[in-house]
């Protein structure tokens, strides 16, 4: 292989920095304690894979809004470009490297959706809803930080 193309196969693309060991920047909330910014970068690290990284943050996200839902509540988002309300039930999140970010759940009918968005253009509105009288609320976050955990650099 000639030296160009070696180089230029070990180089990254110019949208997945090295980031190596940097730590997670802090989030920048107003009313934030500042145990309440710890707990949502405790463990994290920064990714290299751009929606790896989305997805590590949406998770400690979902996470911290679910402390504030009473056992008849459950999480919800608004997002835009979804069809009539545009709400759904967030059920599980995921990604697809290097730019994919998943919702999995189900819209107002019950029917199942999966948005799939570039994390380039993530814009989501957690709501509260009620959840359905047979079960239990579901939380999503501790699951969602498990995986986070097992995907985590070492």
């Amino acid at each position: 292989m000639s030296k160009s193309k070696a180089a230029a196969v070990a180089t990254p693309p110019v949208f997945v920095p090295d980031w190596g060991d940097k730590p997670c920047p802090k989030p920048v909330l107003p009313a934030a304690s500042a145990a309440q910014t710890a707990a949502l970068m405790d463990g994290v690290r920064m990714r290299e894979n751009p929606a790896e990284w989305a997805f590590v943050r949406l998770s400690k996200l979902i996470e911290d809004f679910e402390k504030g839902l009473d056992k008849d509540e459950e999480i919800g988002a608004r997002i835009v470009g979804l069809p009539g309300d545009g709400t759904m039930s967030i059920e599980d999140l995921g990604f697809w490297g290097p730019d994919f970010i998943m919702f999995l759940g189900k819209n107002a009918d019950g029917k199942p959706v999966r948005l799939i968005q570039h994390y380039q253009q993530i814009n989501v509105l957690l709501d509260v809803r009620k959840k359905p009288e047979e079960r239990e609320a579901r939380r999503i976050g501790f699951q969602l930080s498990e995986m986070v955990a097992k995907t985590n650099p070492k």
